[in-house]
């Protein structure tokens, strides 16, 4: 059996642990907190630029993860009013309907920005990736910093034949 003393340096030796786990799990909170300060979520109505990014609250916001070659115009007919500009334009118009949430991760030079957007997010569900669309649909390249899953995206698009994997309609002639 051990004395009264052996009982209180064991005492204060588990205050002592718990102590330091606790102010290691604080900082590990303090820094997690503070090294995503420089990104933030933006969530409004978006115009889609002709080059594919977006304008939301007066900031301009370019895909990460993507690179939108530059394609022939077209129009959408089947919304009023038509919808013209290039085809990645006309499929991200097509696809936002109301609010889009963007995760702004970069400032560029320009004071553009390069952020993660979605549209139809809610409390039940992150909703749908734009970059990912894009990249589905063959209006997009994954860039090499790109995640797998875009890179993915990519080569399924390519193998199917899809966007500017396909047949170039711009250029066919009679």
């Amino acid at each position: 059996m051990g004395t009264a003393t052996d009982q209180t340096n064991r005492s204060d030796q588990w205050h002592g642990q718990s102590r330091s786990k606790l102010a290691g799990l604080l900082l590990a909170v303090l820094l997690s907190c503070t090294a995503g300060a420089g990104a933030y979520e933006i969530s409004s109505s978006a115009i889609v630029n002709d080059d594919g990014s977006l304008r939301i609250k007066g900031k301009t916001i370019h895909l990460f993860g993507i690179y939108i070659p530059p394609t022939g115009r077209t129009c959408d007919q089947h919304r009023r009013p038509t919808v013209c500009g290039s085809r990645a334009h006309v499929a991200l118009d097509f696809k936002i309907d109301g609010f889009v949430r963007c995760d702004l991760l970069t400032r560029n030079e320009d004071r553009s920005y390069i952020g993660r957007c979605r549209v139809n997010a809610s409390h039940f569900s992150d909703g749908d990736d734009l970059s990912a669309y894009l990249l589905q649909k063959g209006w997009a390249v994954a860039t090499p910093d790109a995640p797998i899953e875009y890179q993915t995206l990519e080569k399924i698009a390519r193998q199917r034949g899809f966007g500017v994997w396909g047949i170039p309609i711009d250029n066919i002639r009679k």
